[in-house]
């Protein structure tokens, strides 16, 4: 499938902050309207994590798009991983203040008493590097080094998932939807190279594989 016109690619990116952003902006709206019900920090709190991770797992989804369907989105997977970053970041500041109150103690218990906590705070810390070398100097300044750095994101992906399981305290539809989507995504990095290989040697001339 083709790619958007070069000259529409910045407008598109842009559009996609926006839309991205729109339902982090209208549950705050919700929660200073009372309109989150009984406990509005812990909704807005969860609602932060969730969309961060389904960021996280659209980011994952170019490229088995692009290897497998052709539909070449690659143009706007940094912005798709930047809108990860913004609502793990909101998720972690919501949970800072709110939940919290800045009370280190609090945290410092949590950090020891529930797994998830640490999980969460392991992928934020994660996600920082990546969110400061998502740019074009980055790329040409670190080379090679930047695809590897860029890897976290799998071990980012998976932490976030098993933040969220774990701090349902139960694996219902929805956090099971999100493990398998993950795991699949995950997967389909360890068997890219040998479908891409094969992808390769099909598209070579009979003469040149003989």
């Amino acid at each position: 499938m083709a790619a958007l016109p070069a000259r529409y690619r910045p407008l598109s990116v842009w559009a996609l902050y926006a839309i991205g952003l729109a339902p982090g902006f209208w549950t705050f709206y919700l929660g200073v309207t009372a309109d989150l019900g009984a406990d509005p920090v812990r909704t807005f709190e969860h609602f932060l994590g969730l969309w961060a991770l389904r960021f996280l797992c659209l980011t994952l989804l170019v490229t088995p798009m692009r290897d497998l369907l052709g539909i070449n989105l690659i143009s706007y997977r940094r912005a798709l991983g930047l809108l990860a970053f913004w609502y793990v970041l909101a998720h972690f500041t919501v949970y800072l203040t709110l939940d919290r109150g800045m009370i280190l103690t609090s945290i410092a218990g949590d950090l020891a008493k529930r797994p998830y906590i640490m999980l969460g705070m392991a992928g934020l810390v994660m996600l920082i590097p990546l969110a400061l070398t998502s740019n074009r100097w980055s790329i040409r300044r670190l080379g090679p080094r930047w695809t590897m750095l860029h890897r976290l994101v799998y071990a980012i992906a998976a932490a976030g998932v098993l933040h969220y399981a774990l701090s349902l305290k139960s694996v219902t539809a929805e956090p099971a939807f999100y493990i398998a989507a993950v795991t699949l995504l995950l997967g389909y990095r360890l068997v890219r190279p040998r479908l891409m290989s094969r992808k390769r040697q099909r598209r070579m001339p009979a003469s040149a594989r003989a």
